[in-house]
């Protein structure tokens, strides 16, 4: 398998980067997991069950569960993890996740009976971290290089050789709980740059890789890639946005957003930028989960009805085609991070559809961590272009509720709405899906109308896997969810049926 980068540190809770989370997520278990429809099923824990007034949650293991040492797991690990992350001394980001928890007790070796100050239904999820074992870690530097390049865990492939910069090999591990993966062994090879690593696809260097939207459409098309490989395609759980500065005078104007809505030719940004690989976003919620509004209709390309609207805001065209107002031209600056050059060309695209409206639209283009500290979290933009990858779970608290505009917190667009704070108060506090499911469409109702985001485009992800590998499905989690049963059949006849 090609990966872009090397992993950092492989234990759950430090395993912030994605070639370290997704390494990390092949050597260890959570309590929950979910299944291929993006539904929350037990993993380490079979089953659970949730006091009637939510705030509890008492979670039945799985019994004769095994770590790669041989030693069994129980839910003195749970505990044990649970008290690390949470420990202030430990650099994870994950530690809010269990925020809400009050205490977490043991009655016996199979039961964990979490219990919260208030209901919190992300609690579930928030449960799907790996778990780390007590019996080597306890009383250990959980930070330290030899503890994070040396995991044992619980899941079905074990760690057996890590060289830095080059590859990460796994080995199925055989006494695992849900049984032996068919797949002996994975090597992860660190290839950087993706059109060495297409090459290295189509000589046989590797069996996997993520295309860009280049290579699957102009490159992977041939009849060889049509013999040997098998292509995906599937969005992928995020999407990319503009968001506009509430704070601003201009578009803290509702019908400036929607004529931005209006004016910005979604179609013709994912033609541009993704060749097609793609689907317009209409809000913050994934096309393929349950929270996803399929009522909300998105914004047409109209540049009439964006005229219009900021016509009625008192917005003219001058002699020269631009837009004025009491004297001053509609000019604003977007800000977006270097190295991504999807970003750029959408917002390059973006520049020229509003020029035609008499929009002046600049482009800076900022290092990640200066445009994040030094822009957002201090608020010091107009607009900017960024993307959300999503949880699996609805709940936006973080990002759309309006407590959390404090610098570094995720609401940086100023965002107010008070029927969406007391939705997301009631969505994390509600279990019942049916329930949740009614409020979370409200929720996408709301924020489509209001548009604080310019909501763009929902990325195809783009996998493309050798053929001779068999049982691989695509669902909505994509194709990953069932890896263990993958296998490649010894009659090599039956590779490329």
């Amino acid at each position: 398998m090609g990966m872009g980068s090397d992993a950092k540190r492989l234990l759950p809770l430090l395993a912030t980067d994605s070639s370290s989370a997704e390494i990390s997520g092949q050597i260890f278990n959570g309590l929950t997991k979910y299944d291929k429809d993006i539904r929350l099923t037990g993993d380490l824990a079979k089953s659970w069950d949730v006091s009637a007034d939510g705030l509890t949650i008492t979670f039945h293991l799985r019994h004769g569960v095994k770590w790669h040492d041989g030693a069994e797991f129980t839910s003195e690990d749970v505990l044990f993890t649970y008290q690390t992350v949470t420990n202030p001394k430990i650099p994870t980001p994950y530690a809010s996740n269990y925020g809400p928890v009050e205490n977490v007790e043991t009655p016996d070796k199979y039961t964990v009976k979490v219990k919260y100050k208030n209901p919190y239904a992300p609690a579930l999820e928030a449960w799907g971290m790996g778990i780390i074992p007590k019996h080597l870690l306890d009383g250990k530097d959980i930070a330290s290089p030899a503890i994070n390049r040396n995991p044992v865990g619980t899941g079905p492939y074990k760690l057996k050789e890590w060289v830095t910069g080059q590859k990460v090999v796994l080995e199925a591990f055989d006494e695992y709980y849900e049984g032996r993966p068919r797949i002996d062994r994975i090597i992860k090879r660190i290839i950087p740059d993706t059109a060495t690593m297409f090459l290295e696809l189509k000589f046989g260097g590797i069996d996997f890789m993520g295309l860009t939207p280049p290579q699957f459409k102009l490159q992977a098309q041939t009849d060889f890639f049509n013999r040997y490989f098998q292509k995906f395609k599937y969005p992928a759980f995020g999407y990319t946005y503009l968001g506009f500065n509430m704070l601003d005078p201009r578009f803290s104007d509702v019908r400036i957003r929607k004529a931005m809505a209006h004016a910005v030719n979604k179609k013709e940004i994912i033609a541009g930028v993704q060749l097609g690989y793609g689907t317009p976003c209409t809000g913050p919620f994934h096309p393929e989960t349950w929270a996803y509004n399929p009522d909300v209709k998105d914004y047409d390309y109209n540049p009439e009805k964006a005229l219009k609207l900021l016509t009625e805001a008192g917005w003219k065209l001058n002699s020269k085609g631009s837009l004025e107002k009491e004297g001053k031209s509609f000019s604003f600056t977007v800000i977006t991070n270097q190295g991504n050059e999807a970003r750029l060309k959408t917002a390059q695209i973006m520049k020229e559809q509003l020029k035609k409206l008499g929009i002046e639209m600049n482009i800076k283009v900022l290092e990640w961590q200066a445009m994040l500290h030094d822009f957002v979290d201090k608020k010091k933009f107009e607009a900017v272009l960024m993307g959300w990858s999503l949880s699996r779970d609805p709940d936006m608290f973080d990002i759309w509720h309006s407590s959390k505009v404090k610098e570094g917190e995720f609401n940086f667009i100023s965002y107010k709405n008070d029927e969406v704070d007391r939705l997301l108060i009631e969505g994390r506090s509600e279990f019942n899906r049916q329930k949740r499911e009614k409020i979370y469409r409200r929720i996408h109702e709301i924020i489509v109308d209001e548009q604080p985001y310019l909501f763009l485009f929902v990325p195809d992800g783009l996998p493309v896997l050798h053929k001779r590998f068999k049982g691989v499905a695509k669902a909505p989690l994509g194709i990953w969810y069932d890896f263990i049963r993958w296998h490649v059949p010894n009659d090599r006849a039956q590779w490329y049926l």
